[in-house]
């Protein structure tokens, strides 16, 4: 089981050359269901493997000069707040039980998964649907209030779950901003990675951490996004993208099925 979790570990990376994000959205799956960790545990180490992966794949474009740095800080300030907000007083203060009334049982560990399967369904929409282009805002005015309550609700999703919130991103940088898809991805990339980095660092003594499985998986997941890159130069991602997207649906559905389902009938 331990080879195929390595495995997804550069399929991570891969996704997230080949179509700037998605990649992230297995990690916490993986984490839970292949190397056994609790979901508070998983999103943890999967902050820490989106967030170097990220910053890896923005290197290449920070070099190309497609990383609109001004946007990045604008929407990425208020995304590190929520970011802190969901791993400082968020978890730390969700009970062990959410619900546990009315035969009811939903532990800590249950709802952050299927809020997580609940990102994955919309997620794995986003990339099936044939027109995923977001249309270019024609207004030149930016509605920076709007631009901060965005970065900021991403930020809390991600320090909650773990995932980095591409999809949500790069559609509003495009509609929010007018940039073109390329600049959008390539800032997409740098915010993930600083809301990562950050969410990781925040809660460290949080959970206790193999440096070595942490170190050698992220690892895996950069061989991936060289090898994404390479690849997306000769094959557009967006081809590739609702391939994964049914990939990501059946994830989730496969989450609900046994957080819901199958936890009752054991």
């Amino acid at each position: 089981m331990e080879i195929l979790g390595y495995f997804f570990a550069v399929v991570i990376g891969l996704v997230l050359g080949l179509i700037g994000g998605g990649g992230s959205i297995l990690s916490v799956p993986v984490f839970v269901y292949i190397f056994k960790f609790d979901a508070v545990t998983a999103t943890g180490l999967s902050l820490f493997v989106v967030g170097i992966t990220s910053l890896v794949g923005s290197a290449g474009f920070i070099r190309q000069k497609q990383i609109d740095f001004k946007t990045a800080f604008i929407f990425g300030i208020p995304s590190i707040l929520g970011v802190l907000f969901s791993r400082r007083l968020v978890l730390p203060n969700l009970p062990d039980y959410i619900i546990n009334r009315w035969g009811i049982a939903l532990t800590k560990d249950m709802f952050l998964l299927l809020l997580f399967s609940i990102l994955m369904l919309i997620a794995s929409y986003k990339m099936i649907r044939k027109d995923d282009r977001p249309r270019l805002r024609k207004e030149q005015e930016t509605n920076y209030t709007l631009l901060i309550s965005q970065g900021l609700l991403v930020g809390i999703i991600t320090g909650l779950i773990g995932a980095g919130g591409g999809f949500l991103i790069v559609p509003a940088l495009v509609m929010l901003l007018g940039l073109n898809m390329k600049k959008a991805v390539a800032t997409s990339l740098f915010i993930i990675a600083m809301n990562s980095v950050f969410g990781f660092l925040s809660t460290l003594q949080m959970f206790d951490q193999d440096w070595g499985f942490l170190l050698k998986f992220t690892a895996l997941s950069v061989v991936g996004i060289f090898i994404g890159i390479l690849i997306a130069k000769k094959i557009d991602g967006r081809k590739l993208k609702p391939i994964f997207g049914w990939f990501v649906l059946l994830m989730g559905l496969f989450i609900i099925f046994k957080e819901i389902f199958l936890k009752q009938l054991i």
